[in-house]
């Protein structure tokens, strides 16, 4: 039986199609962050973000911290059909300029418009940015490391890390747990852009245009969240280029991720330039101290965990690996607050773990000859990769199990820790502003007091009462940034001094250095309140000066809050 004989050419076009083929499946492969073996990982990672708000919101039946301004702007953007309010009123006499980039209050007022309460969207929102921010940590510190089980501690270290949690759990994260995610993933794209093995990103362009598209989008979420954390994503994408890469066309895909995330966000940039000018930006630039922690860091007010960092960091630099340690350095010189540092810290000590575990590990090839074993192979003869995990995906090696029991450890005990700081009467992470007498005060005041009242607040309840009851606050320094810092820093100073006076005439003097206005009411606290976040405790010395005071009476009362009104012919 005659056989047609083979055709060379055919043949090279089979084997051409065939390497086209495995070349896509393995462009689809590195696309995907995400494989079987990442399972049981990505599961153990997710764990302590879920006892942190366990914790969070058994230990906190109000909002940590304050999100009254953010309640009002949402309201506000309700009212306004949607569309972006000039000003937000009731912060102030005169109320505030919104500029806030706008992208988590829309959520914020979709959530409202639904009929959600503002206290409880403010408690439970921002613990689903929290834990989505996670997955992105856990991918940066895989990859940096080349580990799973370290991908898997780095996000222990962000959930369980007191600092993260005070800016992102509490009730400001309904904008910044968002932007640290958002800005978190921009920051694994920009790792895959620039910072990964060369040979790897050179045979995989497909990588490395879903690095800039997913990139851009990410850092144009940022923008439209956050202006700290915008400036994260940009130095770290810069120190990435400038260690890592340093190419031309490495500059390029830089400056397109940069330039896409500018076009997401140039609608609401071109509103608030044309509304408000460049100078509302440049003026709240100067104030919270949310960049420009150089001076602090120089001046030795370093935290004790980023000092210990360092340790791992100097190893680093020992090998000649410099992108952590330098990363460390940059953003605790750049950002004042350290929760960016702790980030950063979070990735470096796993990687360090897992190179002082590899140097140990490496064996001279006449040693690996004499045991004949593969050093790919682990004692029962699977091949492993460098993570532990047996390259079926279906099991662990003793270093994995043993890496998954510390981090068991790590979240029992960082878990109970978090619940004992958050039982303490003087929580120092997660301190309320609101009570269930507070919230009854504001209760009565939207509903027994004339729309234009105006009032005086001792204490941080200050920052809900325009959102609660829609009644103008006269001081307190909530949005003032955007007016201008020497504004914000009088609001600021009186706020403090009012919240910590003993008598009625403390309280008429120091409001009328920031407001011609003069305040209808006075709300005073009983017993403990906070202080921007810092606790304190009204003696009575206060309410007995009101009582005796001319010019004024008490109208409300319940345990915790005791209102007064000034009187038609009082001195006030």
């Amino acid at each position: 039986m005659n056989s047609k004989p083979p055709d060379p050419a055919s043949d090279r076009r089979a084997r051409s199609l065939s390497a086209r083929a495995r070349a896509v499946a393995d462009d689809v492969r590195r696309a995907v962050p995400f494989d079987a073996r990442d399972r049981p990982w990505c599961v153990l990672a997710l764990l302590p973000g879920v006892v942190a708000v366990a914790v969070y919101l058994a230990t906190n039946p109000y909002p940590a911290y304050g999100a009254g301004l953010y309640a009002k702007i949402s309201a506000e953007i309700v009212v306004n059909g949607y569309a972006l309010p000039v000003r937000i009123p009731g912060y102030t006499a005169d109320g505030i300029p919104f500029a806030y980039p706008p992208l988590q209050f829309y959520l914020y007022a979709a959530l409202l418009d639904l009929g959600f309460d503002p206290v409880a969207v403010s408690r439970f929102l921002p613990s689903v940015g929290f834990v989505a921010a996670l997955l992105p940590v856990y991918l940066l510190g895989r990859d940096v490391a080349d580990s799973r089980p370290a991908g898997t501690a780095a996000v222990g270290l962000v959930a369980l890390n007191p600092q993260l949690l005070e800016w992102h759990l509490s009730a400001g994260g309904v904008v910044r747990a968002f932007g640290f995610c958002y800005a978190m993933v921009a920051i694994y794209a920009g790792y895959q852009l620039f910072a990964r093995d060369g040979a790897v990103r050179a045979s995989s362009p497909t990588s490395r245009r879903g690095a800039i598209g997913l990139g851009g989008v990410a850092f144009g979420l940022t923008v439209l969240t956050h202006p700290v954390y915008s400036l994260f994503v940009v130095a770290s994408h810069l120190l990435f280029w400038l260690l890592s890469d340093r190419s031309a066309s490495g500059f390029l895909s830089g400056l397109a991720v940069g330039l896409g995330g500018a076009l997401l966000a140039s609608p609401w940039l071109a509103w608030a330039l044309t509304t408000h000018g460049v100078g509302v930006f440049t003026a709240a630039s100067g104030t919270h101290g949310g960049v420009g922690g150089g001076a602090n860091a120089l001046a030795g007010s370093v935290s004790p965990g980023i000092v210990l960092a360092l340790v791992p960091a100097v190893y680093l630099v020992i090998r000649r690996e410099y992108l952590l340690p330098v990363w460390l350095v940059l953003v605790e010189l750049l950002f004042e607050q350290p929760r960016f540092a702790y980030t950063v810290v979070a990735v470096l000590v796993p990687t360090v773990v897992v190179t002082l575990l590899r140097a140990r590990d490496a064996e001279p090839d006449w040693v690996r000859r004499r045991n004949l074993v593969s050093p790919g192979v682990d004692d029962d003869g699977n091949e492993v990769n460098h993570d532990g995990d047996d390259a079926t995906g279906v099991g662990m090696d003793r270093r994995a199990a043993a890496a998954a029991a510390v981090i068991l450890l790590g979240t029992l005990v960082g878990g109970g820790y978090f619940a004992y700081e958050a039982t303490l009467v003087t929580d120092p992470s997660t301190p309320e502003f609101l009570d269930a007498e507070s919230a009854e005060a504001m209760e009565w005041i939207a509903t027994e007091t004339d729309p234009d009242a105006r009032f005086v607040v001792i204490g941080d309840a200050a920052e809900w009462l325009p959102a609660l009851t829609d009644r103008t606050l006269l001081v307190g320094h909530w949005g003032v940034e955007w007016v201008d810092a020497e504004t914000f820093a009088r609001q600021a100073a009186a706020y403090e001094s009012l919240s910590r006076c003993q008598s009625a005439d403390c309280v008429e003097r120091t409001a009328a250095r920031v407001e011609t206005e003069r305040p209808t009411h006075v709300y005073v606290p009983k017993g403990q309140y906070t202080i921007r976040g810092e606790h304190a405790a009204q003696s009575g010395r206060l309410e007995r000066s009101f009582e005796r005071a001319d010019g004024w009476r008490r109208v409300y009362e319940n345990d915790g809050v005791v209102i007064y009104r000034a009187a038609e012919g009082g001195t006030t």
